[in-house]
């Protein structure tokens, strides 16, 4: 689940900290391991959301049944969210409950992110569709979700700010983990025996050893790869280069010469994309050139040979 991609996000965030508060090694490990944790802590927390959003809402219309003087709505609700399928197949999952057990991420008392994920569904389109749908079965129930998780809760900025709120770990790839959720709704079927296909937190384990390679190899090889960056920014000296660029030429260089089996092209696209979102508008198009000139004395050295 924790992908590539995440995984140079939460590098960068940790190299950034351990030079702003000159952290020691094994202490910046256990943060970098820490955070990638929370991130798969995010991934168990959305499913278990589509469960407590359904409890959510058995539990108010027990109440509105039980009122003084119900209505003839309050006594006969459409019961079709409390009885969806997909839900179901989520409450019983053994990983999620042993996952919980162990790491506490239920979002059982979270009842103000609970109620905006109930009331934005039931103000919805999707709602009303799911609502008149002809078909009464698992696919349907489990189309419902899916299109919730990608038309109501990705990129909604009340929601995401709740998160946030709850965890400051996840303020970064709330929508890279919601992608992996609707990945799973999509596979998951109607059948206990289905319930053991969730997305493990490494895809393999060349992944797990990316992380902690990647990040111990920029903080030893920091002096050597700065130097490079002073030589070839451009006439400007490396204390006038944005700090978050140069841990980001950092992670570059450092994936380019230690990882032979990661094409060139798509290191420097995904670190000069980075640079676009956590440094300077002119960032990326600074990072290209002296990255590139990087390279090409890298060959001349022989050091880099792919």
């Amino acid at each position: 689940m924790i992908n590539r991609v995440l995984i140079r996000i939460k590098v960068l965030q940790i190299v950034y900290a351990y030079y702003l508060k000159e952290n020691d090694m094994k202490s910046a490990e256990n943060e970098l391991l820490q955070s990638l944790r929370k991130s798969y802590d995010l991934y168990h927390y959305l499913l278990m959301l589509i469960v407590e959003v359904t409890r959510y809402h058995e539990r108010q219309i027990d109440s509105r049944r039980n009122k003084y003087m119900p209505t003839e709505e309050d006594l006969n609700p459409d019961m079709r969210l409390v009885n969806n399928r997909l839900a179901h197949v989520i409450s019983i999952n053994e990983h999620l409950k042993a996952y919980d057990k162990q790491y506490h991420v239920s979002p059982f008392e979270d009842t103000e992110i609970i109620k905006t994920v109930l009331e934005t569904i039931l103000k919805s389109d999707i709602y009303e569709e799911y609502l008149n749908a002809p078909e009464d079965n698992f696919e349907t129930d489990r189309e419902f979700w899916r299109k919730v998780f990608k038309k109501l809760i990705t990129n909604n900025e009340v929601i995401d700010e709740l998160l946030e709120e709850k965890c400051i770990y996840w303020n970064e790839e709330i929508e890279i983990v919601e992608s992996f959720v609707i990945k799973t709704i999509k596979h998951l079927k109607d059948s206990p025996d289905a319930l053991n296909l969730l997305i493990p937190m490494f895809n393999n384990e060349s992944d797990r050893e990316y992380v902690f390679k990647l990040f111990k190899q920029t903080i030893l090889n920091g002096d050597d790869y700065r130097k490079r960056v002073n030589s070839h920014a451009c006439n400007w000296e490396a204390e006038r280069v944005a700090p978050m660029d140069m841990i980001i030429m950092q992670l570059a260089i450092t994936e380019i010469i230690h990882f032979p089996t990661i094409p060139i092209s798509v290191s420097l696209n995904e670190y000069i994309d980075a640079a676009k979102y956590y440094s300077t508008p002119k960032s990326g198009v600074f990072i290209n050139g002296v990255l590139e000139s990087i390279i090409a004395e890298l060959r001349k050295e022989n050091i880099l040979l792919k």
